[in-house]
């Protein structure tokens, strides 16, 4: 059993669990989780490290107030190096030998630009290009101080074709060496634009109140009422 089939075997015991239980999530067996985020957009992420991983490695694991539906594994310089899409559960793996690599190094020095190639595991590849920038702004988010960026990237299907593309401002914690999403400009390839605002509100870690917890906190009653009107839903995120 791959790791991502027992990450996705755990969500759907959550998923059972009676309504008025609490719920939380447990890393997969030889993985340590160290952080929970509490986001805006009705999420909240776990992040973890796994025994077997090259060093550096970082998983991380979203909820929304649906359940699991989406897990994503980044290396030291925080490429993208697999993630899963759930229900149907949809892998993606970054190609050998990207053309530009994106570098969480090069970014600490005040710019990163990137392009490389994805492939899901239906068969279809494409090809993301973009960049990162530090604006020179600090923020301090629930005691944590984080740096803001600027981004702009776009992924493209071997044709050509934009599948996605989206601008806007995110965060880091360089100690870290991790990227926290902030309010962006997302563009599903329709040509049209919607803003998204997944920022962290609250940093939880081992032996706090809401470690692991599985039910996300800011902006439901918002996705809900939106649900409720029609209005378009997504999970999009440059974050990594």
């Amino acid at each position: 059993m791959t790791l991502a089939t027992k990450i996705l075997a755990g969500g759907l015991a959550l998923a059972v669990v009676a309504p008025a239980a609490a719920q939380t999530f447990t890393p997969p067996e030889g993985c340590t989780a160290f952080m929970t985020v509490q986001s805006r957009g009705c999420r909240v992420s776990h992040h973890f490290r796994c025994e077997q991983d090259p060093p550096g490695d970082q998983w991380r694991v979203d909820f929304d107030q649906d359940g699991i539906f989406f897990s994503s594994r980044i290396d030291h310089e925080a490429q993208w190096v697999e993630s899963y899409e759930m229900f149907p559960t949809v892998k993606q793996v970054l190609e050998p030998n990207p053309e530009d690599p994106a570098s969480f190094s090069e970014l600490l020095g005040g710019a990163d630009s990137y392009a490389f190639g994805l492939r899901r595991d239906t068969g279809e590849r494409s090809r993301v290009t973009g960049f990162d920038r530090l604006t020179g702004r600090s923020f301090t988010i629930d005691g944590i101080v984080l740096q803001e960026t600027e981004f702009e990237f776009s992924e493209t299907s071997i044709g050509g074709t934009v599948l996605r593309s989206a601008r806007g401002h995110e965060y880091i914690h360089p100690e870290w060496r991790l990227f926290f999403a902030g309010p962006t400009q997302w563009d599903s390839g329709e040509g049209t634009s919607i803003p998204v605002d997944g920022s962290p509100v609250e940093f939880i870690f081992p032996g706090e109140p809401g470690f692991l917890s599985t039910e996300p906190l800011f902006d439901c009653d918002a996705i809900l009422s939106q649900a409720t009107e029609g209005g378009l839903l997504q999970r999009v995120s440059h974050e990594r």
